[in-house]
């Protein structure tokens, strides 16, 4: 029997899954490159220039993906957080300037949207730590929850298209704090690296500020913090005072995410950049720049509640994003394309119980993965 699984196992990994594992090999040599130089290359510009071979390196492998999850996860980790990582390791900044850190744990940081328990103070006042991740049943639910919006989906001529968006919406959501999870509690087990929800039930928002700062995707916010907003903020003090240098520095955060969540799309759908995805992201930071300016001008003399600020939150990203990011997303074929490859996890699936329960691999169901 376990010659059987063996041979399942190697037939379901031709194709994407090759080309996956080739590229996460190719990820951790590059890696081992950047450990070890930098003992012997001092911060600055000399280690910038050996590690930019590295950066366009993450550029490139994701190319050889095609898939929505493996493609798209692998250009999210190398295309923006490994290079963002890099670039800060290069001027001695960041989770990957610790001098104490084995290389597991180098690559897992680099490279992964998990965040070391050794942190600086000012890191802390980014976003309170919330340590370890939710429990298994809250898991388990969202997958559930995940099947079923795959079964109303069978009957989506019969529903509203604004309403399928919605359930589009948190699909997206649920599938990236699932398939963050997985990634990080595969790290914990790995390096033993202490973990954190990179999503804290973003839905519960009473503002922008706390919606894209404290809830949705932490650990992007945690990159941009030192890479884009610390700087701009720097570079903003002495023409609007510090009080509201923040402003323009929130603004110039989101116009750095949105190029990146083009150069994301780009990988997904191999389209060029349409342009839709950074504005989606230059508007909600020119809104949560106006946001935090009321709320320094009126000083707590009076604010919304939160029964009405939550809704109107939520509503206002639900709907910039009908407007601006579902287009590109669908443009992209995601919806199709992702239908395949859970059509193929399910044919893996009935193999796998197929040999269990027949002792054979012959004449059983095959899918394959589609490359595009």
């Amino acid at each position: 029997m376990i010659l059987q699984i063996i041979k399942v196992v190697k037939y379901w990994s031709e194709g994407e899954i090759t080309n996956f594992i080739k590229v996460w090999t190719l990820v951790f040599a590059s890696l081992c490159f950047c450990f070890f130089a930098a003992k012997h290359v001092p911060k600055g510009l000399s280690r910038l220039l050996i590690i930019i071979p590295v950066v366009i390196l993450n550029l490139i492998l994701p190319l050889s993906l095609h898939s929505m999850h493996l493609g798209g996860s692998s250009a999210f980790f190398l295309a923006w957080l490994a290079n963002f990582k890099l670039i800060m390791f290069a001027f001695g900044k960041g989770p990957l300037s610790d001098p104490s850190i084995s290389l597991p744990r180098f690559a897992a940081l680099a490279c992964l949207p998990i965040k070391s328990h050794l942190v600086t103070p000012s890191q802390d006042k980014v976003i309170p730590s919330k340590h370890g991740l939710k429990s298994l049943w809250n898991y388990a639910a969202k997958v559930l929850l995940i099947c079923l919006f795959l079964k109303m989906y069978d009957y989506s001529d019969l529903i509203h298209p604004k309403f399928t968006w919605v359930l589009y919406s948190f699909h997206i959501y649920l599938g990236l704090e699932i398939i963050l999870a997985f990634v990080g509690g595969l790290a914990k087990t790995l390096v033993g690296i202490e973990l954190e929800p990179q999503f804290d039930e973003p839905y519960l928002s009473a503002s922008l500020q706390e919606f894209w700062g404290r809830r949705w995707n932490i650990m992007v916010t945690r990159i941009l913090h030192p890479t884009v907003y610390k700087p701009v903020l720097q570079l903003s003090t002495p023409i609007t005072g510090r009080k509201w240098a923040p402003l323009p520095a929130m603004v110039g955060s989101f116009l750095v995410s949105g190029l990146m969540h083009e150069v994301i799309f780009f990988y997904l759908g191999r389209r060029g950049a349409s342009g839709e995805i950074t504005l989606f992201f230059v508007l909600h930071g020119v809104c949560l720049a106006a946001e935090v300016a009321v709320k320094k001008l009126v000083n707590g003399r009076w604010r919304l509640t939160k029964s009405i600020s939550g809704p109107l939150t939520i509503g206002w990203v639900m709907v910039t994003a009908f407007w601006l990011f579902f287009p590109e997303f669908l443009r992209c074929n995601a919806v199709p394309r992702a239908f395949d490859e859970y059509a193929a996890i399910g044919g893996f699936v009935k193999d796998i119980s197929d040999v269990l329960v027949f002792k054979s691999f012959d004449n059983v169901t095959r899918f394959s993965v589609v490359e595009g």
